[in-house]
């Protein structure tokens, strides 16, 4: 039989149980081999109970000495309770000089003090007993992660100063600095808030007209990594210059999260509303064009289009290879089958071969056609010559790019441009 002797409000703090008559500690910590929470116990003495009762800063000590144990027990091990009793009589009943030199000698659990209100200066001088002394029973999890983030950031050399740390709040990055960055500015001290715009005013002048496309290439809401690098290094470079007293974590989340706002955008535009189809559609050309189109991918997949669509070839194009390019599935044909005349881009070596019909296989005979190969320069070669393609054909396509008709020649002209 087991009856609750006394626990605190927060309910997670250790309570003291009596079991088959035995006073007890119960704690949960961890989780089992199904993640579901493990609850450990050992025996306590009346005068624990008295000290746990009163003194909650020695109460919070004990939690703090216990966690390390639970964790070795990991998902399946019983705790050690020998080793657990023997932490009761130096944390709770020993002179505060005595439970500092006994927090040297053993692990223990700094967040869960620092959650608790601990000060974090004493913490680190070793004074352990009263760092407590402004213990709360009330958790603050996100003040023990703060902390922790600041040591992750010591080992690498970084200490943040004041506008540093209000920008990574701003952006809701101080803590971890792979989320998503965003704007907080209730997060941020509003003395320090004016000086924070300022660098964020800095960073959107900066990249003010430049955009991150989408890259069809890696699926339907891919953004184009070159676009992303080249905002992200003026973004740098502006902050820096403008702000040269920021570490590298703030220039960094300020970059971030113009980058990560430009690609929601471009994630969230209509197709139709990309720049490429209202460029065709402004005047290229693209709707005069007179033959069907077929494009296909490197598994069979056809999809056609005509000029009485409503949406551009390049439109219809891009969107075919988002919704089908994959990492086996990267080489997509445009062909223009009356015309005799084609485009076949290879995404996994940044190159594209364009086809032309110099004999039609008439009467049986097979059909003779003219191969060349180019190298593209990321994304934004590709979209260049597929306009082009679409708008004038394969003619059009001289003046981008250097053609080779040997297979052998354009695969070593390939291989030096991947070493450089």
């Amino acid at each position: 039989m087991r009856d609750i002797v006394f626990t605190r409000e927060s309910g997670w703090i250790p309570n003291v149980i009596r079991e088959n008559g035995e006073l007890k500690l119960m704690l949960g910590a961890g989780a089992d081999a199904n993640h579901e929470p493990r609850t450990f116990t050992f025996p306590i003495g009346e005068a624990h109970l008295a000290v746990i009762r009163e003194d909650l800063a020695r109460h919070l000590l004990l939690w703090s000495a216990v966690l390390p144990m639970c964790d070795a027990a990991g998902t399946r091990g019983r705790l050690d309770e020998n080793a657990a009793v023997a932490l009761l009589d130096p944390v709770l009943l020993a002179a505060p000089a005595d439970v500092d030199a006994f927090f040297r000698r053993i692990r223990w659990d700094r967040g869960r003090l620092i959650a608790h209100g601990a000060d974090v200066r004493l913490l680190e001088r070793g004074q352990v007993h009263a760092a407590m002394r402004a213990a709360t029973e009330t958790s603050d999890g996100k003040r023990a992660q703060e902390y922790h983030a600041d040591r992750r950031r010591a080992e690498r050399g970084t200490v943040l100063g004041p506008l540093d740390a209000a920008i990574l709040r701003y952006t809701g990055q101080y803590v971890h600095g792979a989320t998503v960055p965003r704007r907080v500015p209730d997060a941020v001290d509003p003395a320090m808030l004016p000086e924070v715009i300022r660098v964020i005013a800095t960073a959107e002048h900066a990249c003010a007209g430049m955009r991150i496309g989408r890259d069809p290439r890696r699926g339907k809401r891919a953004t184009d990594k070159g676009d992303w690098n080249r905002m992200a290094t003026t973004v740098d470079t502006a902050v820096r210059r403008a702000h040269p007293g920021l570490v590298e974590d703030a220039v960094r989340t300020v970059s971030f999260l113009m980058c990560s706002e430009a690609a929601a955008r471009a994630r969230n535009t209509p197709a139709e509303g990309d720049e490429e189809a209202v460029a065709d559609r402004a005047g290229s050309g693209e709707g005069a064009r007179k033959t069907r189109l077929s494009f296909t991918d490197d598994k069979g997949v056809e999809k056609k289009w005509g000029p009485g669509d409503a949406r551009t070839a390049t439109a219809e194009f891009w969107e075919f290879v988002g919704d089908r390019s994959a990492a086996d599935n990267e080489v997509f044909t445009i062909e223009d089958e009356e015309l005799g005349e084609g485009i076949q881009l290879h995404f996994y070596a940044d190159s594209i071969a364009r086809i032309t019909t110099l004999r039609k296989g008439d009467g049986g005979a097979d059909p003779e056609y003219r191969v060349e190969y180019s190298l593209v320069d990321g994304l934004g070669g590709y979209r260049d010559l597929v306009r082009t393609f679409v708008r004038d054909g394969c003619a059009a396509l001289e003046q981008h790019g250097s053609w080779i008709s040997d297979a052998a020649e354009f695969e070593r002209a390939r291989r030096r441009r991947d070493a450089e």
